[in-house]
């Protein structure tokens, strides 16, 4: 197992969000907003693709890309962190059409975050995670998964992972 491929792994969990919000957005459209469901995707966006995996790729692998000679300025990692910043302004624009009960809001906002995130999780997918494993020696690479568990179980906590698994299931009985 390497680094990326757990990374790979929390990015199909993510695309199922990502078409629950988008058929959740179909149902705002014709006017059914409910607010209580949009709350719980959203905070699985902020808590699991947010705060868990964006937090393994910007404090864990893209300094030790970095380390590696991979550069941040003008190069993959930049564009990666500059996305991972787009996603979390959406994040706040669908929290705050929430808030105000702003369907108009919440949808742009959400529409947004989806094209974003479709775009960068193939850039990563295909690109930086292929780059991370040539440059990234094997020490590296198992010191990286260990540091990922310790993150799970120590910042985010054991059963986060699980809860935001079984969140995404019910929400694709709801809405797909």
């Amino acid at each position: 197992m390497k680094p990326t491929e757990i990374l790979k792994h929390e990015h199909r969990v993510i695309e199922k969000m990502i078409s629950v919000l988008d058929a959740f957005c179909k149902n705002v459209e014709k006017g059914d907003f409910k607010r209580e469901d949009a709350q719980k995707i959203v905070d699985f966006f902020k808590t699991f693709a947010d705060k868990c995996h964006h937090g393994k790729e910007e404090n864990m692998l893209f300094p030790e890309m970095e380390k590696a000679g991979v550069p941040k300025e003008g190069g993959p990692i930049g564009v990666m962190l500059f996305e991972h910043k787009q996603g979390r302004n959406f994040i706040k624009g669908m929290d705050s059409g929430i808030k105000e009960n702003n369907a108009k809001s919440f949808l742009e906002n959400a529409r947004n975050y989806i094209n974003l995130l479709k775009e960068h999780i193939y850039k990563e997918d295909n690109i930086l995670f292929n780059i991370a494993e040539a440059h990234l020696t094997s020490k590296v690479q198992e010191n990286l998964i260990e540091r990922f568990e310790k993150f799970e179980n120590e910042v985010i906590g054991k059963e986060v992972h699980e809860k935001y698994h079984e969140l995404v299931h019910q929400m694709e009985k709801k809405y797909m």
